[in-house]
């Protein structure tokens, strides 16, 4: 369906801004290392993010675990601290995307509450979230695993002063308490204005990216912004339930992209070679990383703070 060089410059230019996405990641994620008082140069930062793209498309979440140990081995930050940053900046990933799903459904609505996800019953996607809704609330379960997280932490607490003593659970602790001090840094930021800029600056620029890839289609340029926003936003579940999105992202692609009138086959094809692309640029950019990083100088400014 890419056949001609207009096709070709826009899937490129695609390309080229998803890989300055994660380099306004890489940016970010310095932020969250300022508060420890450890400097993270900006070339390390992103050969981190990258190595952990292309870490990911091989195994799920293997990713975050190497990025670590990159900026533990080339700029001496302790991995218990740098793990905290990235569950906290996964986790406020998460309640961005959340809000974003809360537009995307708003701006759908009138598409997606008649969407039928039962032909036998006649069921609409919009009843069938309220049905659902209705049974996590009345699940007693979740308010048993509740209690029992919040009487197993009451028992560590009262408990502490017992377990503080054996060595084993010292270190343990001392491992706990370096990535609670990394999950609470955006409590500490020093420049909170600039970490929210470039939030906004990642998200727009993943958005960008998809809407410019539609323009690579003959059959997606006319579609407009919503349909490329609805695609980054559901879209995003297929990184999140499939290795590196592999089959789930066209899939979901596909499926919203039907939702507009477009015919599945062109839509899947379209996701495919999406979401190949971006792939493709996480495994150049990422092997680059991995071959460019060992002629680096090591960090020797962080290798005089004290360490856990």
């Amino acid at each position: 369906t890419v056949n001609n060089p207009v096709s070709w410059m826009f899937l490129s230019l695609s390309i080229i801004i998803g890989a300055f996405s994660h380099y306004i990641r890489s940016l970010r994620s310095i932020l969250l290392i300022e508060p420890l008082n450890y400097k993270v140069r900006k070339s390390m930062s992103f050969y981190s993010v990258m190595v952990c793209y292309l870490a990911n498309l091989a195994l799920p979440r293997l990713g975050e675990v190497l990025r670590c140990t990159f900026l533990q081995r080339y700029e001496n930050v302790p991995f218990q601290k740098t793990l905290g940053t990235v569950v906290t900046e996964r986790a406020f990933d998460v309640v961005c995307w959340l809000l974003m799903l809360v537009v995307a459904i708003w701006l759908n609505t009138s598409v997606l509450s008649h969407l039928v996800v039962d032909k036998e019953s006649g069921l609409s996607l919009g009843a069938w979230m309220e049905q659902k809704g209705m049974s996590i609330i009345s699940n007693y379960f979740l308010y048993i695993l509740g209690a029992c997280v919040i009487l197993f932490a009451l028992l560590i607490y009262f408990t502490r002063n017992w377990w503080g003593k054996i060595p084993f659970f010292v270190k343990v602790k001392n491992i706990v308490l370096g990535v609670w001090q990394g999950l609470v840094s955006i409590k500490d930021l020093k420049r909170p204005w600039l970490f929210l800029l470039y939030t906004f600056l990642l998200w727009f620029f993943y958005f960008l990216g998809v809407y410019i890839c539609f323009f690579a289609f003959d059959y997606l340029r006319d579609l407009g912004p919503v349909p490329a926003y609805s695609v980054l936003v559901f879209g995003a579940i297929g990184y999140m339930v499939a290795q590196g999105g592999l089959g789930a992202y066209p899939l979901i692609v596909a499926g919203i992209l039907v939702l507009y009138g477009i015919d599945y086959n062109a839509a899947l094809a379209a996701g495919w070679i999406g979401w190949s692309a971006q792939s493709v640029m996480i495994i150049i950019f990422g092997l680059a990383a991995l071959i460019l990083a060992p002629f680096s100088k090591r960090n020797t400014q962080n290798a005089s703070m004290p360490k856990e």
